[in-house]
């Protein structure tokens, strides 16, 4: 496949998504009959896109498979095991998806061969890992979008703790202030995850008293409130408190590695991460979780949110520089009489309208694809330069080079 093609993509219905936000992107009937929480472009074996193709909607992870270096192109052929490094998603959250981290690649690669020693089917409830890689990510807010990242100081940990849950925690939040390090954040945490469902009902209980009457001061209650009108009797109710709280404002974005504790609350986002999906949960969450692996692939260090920096690459072009080595996002703007030209050295992309009209031409092969929002074509390696027109705005997954 050496020109662009338009992409047919699948949408994942979790209980956590949105009736209107996936359907209101694609044109189609609003509200939808079930939550709609995520649309995946990519090559991932769970749900790989479509690419039209000589009139016939033929499989990406077909296409790589017999094409590797005309879609991916050489230098990432090679780097990437002739896979496509990375994963695009549109992520629609109505509810509080759960708490939640992802691996390294080395954990990952662990994990995958033991459950497959195990036994356990690549589709089964208990399984942690459905593939072999690893999933930092990072995610661009098309609406405002609440999220929780990582643990926040541990000195805001204790100060809020004694205001949500001064009696029912107090030995645990005094060894933590005793020891506010790594160690101590792990063994508070590891004490909330794993202490007797009665107690943690009791605490509960307890912390949402004090969270009605601290609600209006500050968000941190006032998302408790919210997660345990969700999820009534789950310790995940109290990840606003010890996880750093953030609203990103459209076209904010932020970098999730490996290890960081995190869960998205509400809102429409772009994401892209590596190609994987592989997720170790631990509560906010129907779903299997499993503590000691979450606690096993944790990072306890307390981080700040960095939002990323935007960089501009041409009039029409900026791009979201992360530390991942397996894609780059972008966000391109095209009006009438200003259009976009792709650089002549690049890799594999995907790109995705999210609003407005536009033309995307192949100049070597002479095609043209109009796009209009929710549309997204794939322009493999061997594209030589492409050209979009008209008036719209699209967010671009690519590979460094």
């Amino acid at each position: 496949m050496k020109t662009i093609g338009l992409l047919k993509n699948t949408i994942q219905e979790y209980a956590w998504g949105s009736y209107t936000a996936i359907s209101e992107l694609l044109g189609q009937d609003s509200p939808a009959a079930s939550p709609q929480a995520e649309l995946w472009m990519g090559a991932h074996p769970k749900a790989p896109s479509l690419v039209k193709c000589d009139g016939r909607w033929i499989s990406l992870l077909e296409l790589i498979e017999q094409n590797p270096e005309d879609i991916l192109g050489k230098k990432v052929a090679e780097k990437f095991n002739s896979r496509l490094p990375y994963l695009f998603k549109v992520l629609a959250a109505a509810r509080p998806l759960s708490i939640q981290a992802h691996p390294s690649r080395a954990q990952a690669k662990q994990g995958f061969e033991r459950e497959n020693r195990l036994g356990i089917p690549l589709d089964a409830g208990n399984r942690n890992y459905k593939d072999d890689n690893h999933k930092p990510e990072c995610i661009c807010a098309l609406t405002p979008l609440w999220a929780l990242n990582g643990f926040r100081k541990i000195s805001e940990i204790v100060s809020l703790m004694e205001k949500a849950c001064p009696q029912g925690l107090e030995g645990e939040i005094k060894e933590l202030g005793n020891k506010p390090d790594s160690r101590g954040l792990k063994s508070f945490f590891q004490a909330l995850m794993t202490m007797s469902r009665r107690r943690q009902k009791q605490i509960i209980d307890d912390a949402l008293k004090n969270a009605r009457k601290l609600s209006q001061e500050n968000q941190v209650f006032k998302w408790m409130i919210n997660l345990q009108h969700e999820y009534a009797t789950d310790i995940g109710v109290f990840a606003p408190i010890f996880l750093n709280l953030i609203c990103l404002e459209p076209g904010e974005a932020m970098f999730l590695p490996a290890g960081e504790l995190h869960a998205y609350l509400d809102g429409v986002g772009i994401e892209l991460m590596a190609n994987s999906d592989n997720v170790l949960r631990g509560g906010l969450t129907p779903k299997h979780i499993d503590v000691p692996e979450l606690l096993s692939v944790l990072n306890f260090k307390e981080r700040k949110i960095h939002i990323l920096p935007q960089k501009v690459i041409n009039e029409c072009e900026k791009a979201y520089h992360s530390q991942a080595e397996e894609f780059i996002l972008s966000v391109i703007e095209v009006k009438n009489g200003m259009s976009y030209t792709s650089p002549a050295n690049r890799s594999v992309e995907i790109v995705l309208c999210t609003d407005g009209k536009a033309t995307i031409t192949d100049f070597e092969k002479g095609s043209l694809i109009p796009l209009a929002g929710g549309s997204s074509v794939i322009v493999p390696a061997a594209v030589n330069v492409y050209r979009i027109d008209g008036e719209a705005t699209f967010y671009k997954a690519s590979v460094p080079v």
